[in-house]
């Protein structure tokens, strides 16, 4: 037993001394055992592969986007003054709530600035912005990213996509880079850059939600809805993709006022290029219009056809427009326009809004279930009834 305890003790000393002779010269000659393994022809232990980023994933920083949109997009001021009349307010709360409270002297009037951001467009000065930012200014400042201050101009305005052309007269501006507005999707990834609440060049970040929304049922505009937050004096600055090219100008939010969050607009800069070109070709925008309200094609549940059919439903017809004059009733359901299919309500809109006013159209369709054919003297969209009071 002595024996067998001895020869135990022998081989963990020299089992202990092999260790620290092997820790000294790893320590101190890391490179050796690689080297012996290499003499005595030994392969070199498997070295697990380094990990790699999965594909398609995005970046970790979207500074370089920020970097070549943000010095396009500049604050704007716009100066005016309004009037305001001194209310004496009721001591009784009932008669606050009634009628709030009685003038006292005469209306006074005193200095109002509006701020919002814009994004240049043009290496000639012209600066896209929203119509409610700037609307009945006196005065209109336009911040630049490296501190230059300049006068605007006010080219035109059109209200229906709450789009304002401004010019400044100014050298070396950075215009931003327009995107392909076909290939924007429902996910991908936005930033808006603007002025919001007066701190300028702020960026936030979101998706997205979706392309094509339809904000008024009478409007041919689309709006691209988006979760990046945008606050007041967001408006007129830009939504850019991951990129920094230009894929909107920032419009509305749906605030919490109306128990949202994270519902914003922007129009698509195809929209708004359209736009542009038409206020400094001519200073407004000219839509064609056949006198008609418009809905989906009422499908029943058991019809077998899917819930958004093909087509318009004819709702209204406005007295004496082109559509009634060219003998178009309620309840018609207009499948084709010209030479294009009608998808739904909004597409005939938008094809109805590219025709020149005074042109003809072919519209057909069916009428109580029979074929019918109309020509329709396409007349001028007369100008919007109201105004959105969203927040923006």
């Amino acid at each position: 037993m002595k024996d067998a305890a001895g020869l135990l003790a022998f081989v963990a000393r020299f089992v202990v001394l092999g260790l620290a002779v092997a820790f000294v010269v790893g320590l101190f000659w890391p490179g050796s055992g690689d080297r012996l393994r290499a003499r005595f022809g030994l392969a070199p232990a498997a070295q697990a592969p380094a990990a790699t980023a999965p594909a398609g994933r995005g970046p970790a920083s979207y500074a370089d986007a920020v970097a070549r949109a943000a010095p396009s997009v500049v604050n704007i001021y716009a100066n005016k003054m309004v009037t305001e009349q001194a209310v004496r307010m009721y001591s009784d709360p009932v008669l606050q709530r009634l009628f709030g409270g009685l003038p006292t002297g005469p209306a006074y009037k005193r200095p109002q600035q509006v701020l919002g951001s814009g994004v240049i467009v043009s290496a000639e000065g012209y600066v896209l912005t929203n119509n409610h930012v700037i609307a009945n200014a006196d005065d209109i400042q336009v911040l630049l990213y490296d501190g230059r201050i300049a006068k605007a101009t006010l080219v035109g305005a059109d209200e229906e996509t709450d789009l304002a052309v401004l010019k400044i007269e100014a050298g070396n501006l950075p215009v931003i880079r327009i995107a392909d507005q076909h290939a924007v999707r429902a996910g991908d990834v936005v930033l808006a850059i603007g002025n919001p609440l007066g701190l300028n060049q702020t960026v936030t970040m979101g998706i997205v939600s979706a392309i094509g929304r339809q904000l008024s049922s009478g409007s041919p505009e689309d709006f691209i809805q988006t979760d990046a937050a945008i606050n007041l004096g967001n408006s007129g600055g830009a939504l850019v993709n991951a990129e920094g090219e230009l894929v909107g100008i920032n419009t509305l939010l749906i605030g919490k006022a109306a128990n949202a969050e994270g519902i914003g607009f922007a129009i698509p800069v195809d929209n708004a290029k359209k736009v542009l070109d038409q206020l400094i070709a001519t200073g407004h925008v000219v839509r064609g219009w056949m006198g008609a309200d418009y809905a989906f094609v009422p499908v029943a549940a058991d019809s077998g056809l899917p819930a958004a059919a093909r087509g318009a439903q004819v709702t209204d017809v406005y007295p004496g427009g082109p559509a009634a004059l060219a003998g178009i009733q309620p309840h018609d359901i207009l499948l084709r326009i010209g030479t294009d299919d009608i998808l739904d309500p909004a597409d005939l809109r938008r094809h109805e809004a590219a025709l020149q006013p005074g042109s003809k159209v072919q519209v057909s369709g069916l009428r109580n279930g029979a074929p019918f054919h109309s020509e329709v003297t396409i007349a001028q969209r007369p100008p919007m009834l109201g105004s959105s009071a969203l927040d923006g």
